[in-house]
């Protein structure tokens, strides 16, 4: 038998939170993530727990128990509560009433498969009890261990009741699918035959999708099946995946992390404000968008915006333009992002003052720059003084 383990199972907190629901009598299962990542054997970050109770139920449970709740999505089922500093996603089995595509209207279950049922793959439909005990309603262990993931019952039918499962398809394939099995017959045809119902959902949340799929060791496979469907088309109006096979070798040689910025970058998206992306992601977009096009060379990239950019640029750069990477531009990048500038403002007044301060500053940085930092304070204030 199949039993799901994990520090994240055993720890006190998750052993509170799920005994205080048995022990009142009701049904409480760890489900989704949590469960699916531990028997792939990757990290937990999440725990969800799935229960009989009823919303109001589950609080005046945790209140007699002394653990804080907060009614996080009590309209659609779901209490926090926060046991050992952890938070604890707490929801109703439910079952969907109607879909629009975007929202689902539901009712509470009594049976976990009808719960089961609503959810999207069949990997995501697994549920564990305190005790490790697996409870697989619909058959998802089979798919789980060929890493093939497969929407539950019709692929069709659950697209049309929201259709963001298109990307999360996509999304988790990127993440937990196997490369080399090819990706379900059954759902590629639904979303093929869904695409325009993407149309629907908010920018924000296609580009939360984005981001999370761009975040995975290897999207390639799944970008590329993406571009094929016309779905890249759809979410990332313009970009396309010449140059994302390139990058993605690059980061591997040179040991990044993964950037799903650079990585949007890449295939030559740029609009983080139409994605609803943060601000500092919007930044980063513009900011690789214009170094990959600019003339610095590695020393200046990473003197003005540290080795990490310098050398995701320098990848952007090789990728784009089908050239190699330059094997000679890890000493340049180190040199660059350790270089400190000598010269102060306090260094030429009273001699430059207002914007002629400001513009005999950056003059003299450049200069610095180009001389490969080597010019000390006297010798930049002397290069000033001659010009």
């Amino acid at each position: 038998m199949t039993r799901v383990t994990g520090d994240w199972l055993a720890s006190t907190a998750t052993q509170t939170v799920m005994g205080m629901l048995e022990d009142a009598g009701h049904l409480a299962y760890a489900v989704g993530g949590c469960v699916r990542n531990a028997l792939l054997g990757v990290p937990v970050s999440d725990v969800d727990i799935s229960t009989d109770a009823r919303p109001h139920r589950v609080m005046d449970l945790a209140k007699a128990a002394g653990l804080k709740t907060v009614p996080t999505g009590i309209d659609h089922g779901t209490i926090t509560v926060v046991a050992g500093g952890e938070g604890f996603e707490i929801t109703t089995f439910r079952a969907d009433v109607e879909t629009d595509g975007r929202r689902a209207v539901i009712r509470y279950a009594d049976d976990v498969h009808e719960d089961a049922v609503r959810r999207d793959f069949t990997m995501n439909a697994l549920y564990a009890d305190r005790r490790g005990t697996l409870i697989d309603p619909l058959g998802g262990l089979p798919d789980l261990e060929a890493r093939h993931f497969r929407f539950i019952l019709d692929a069709d039918t659950r697209i049309k009741e929201d259709y963001l499962r298109i990307l999360r398809f996509f999304r988790f394939s990127a993440w937990y699918g196997d490369p080399h099995a090819g990706m379900d017959p059954d759902a590629l045809a639904a979303i093929a035959a869904n695409i325009d119902g993407l149309d629907v959902l908010s920018r924000e949340r296609v580009g939360h999708e984005m981001v999370k799929l761009l975040q995975a060791p290897d999207p390639l496979v799944a970008v590329s099946v993406m571009e094929r469907l016309g779905v890249l088309a759809h979410v990332l109006p313009g970009a396309g995946i010449t140059a994302l096979g390139p990058y993605l070798m690059f980061e591997t040689a040179l040991g990044k992390a993964p950037d799903p910025m650079a990585r949007m970058a890449v295939l030559g998206y740029f609009d983080g404000e139409a994605l609803r992306l943060s601000k500092s992601q919007q930044r980063a977009l513009v900011l690789y968008r214009d170094l990959t096009g600019s003339t610095q060379g590695p020393a200046e990239l990473a003197y003005r915006h540290g080795a990490e950019v310098a050398q995701n640029v320098m990848a952007l750069r090789a990728a784009s333009f089908g050239s190699p990477l330059p094997t000679d531009m890890a000493v340049p990048i180190t040199k660059g992002a350790e270089a400190k500038f000598p010269l102060k403002a306090k260094d030429l007044i009273p001699d430059y003052q207002g914007p002629a301060l400001g513009e005999a500053l950056r003059r003299a940085e450049d200069h610095w720059i180009a001389e490969g930092f080597a010019p000390d304070k006297a010798e930049l204030r002397r290069w000033l003084d001659e010009g």
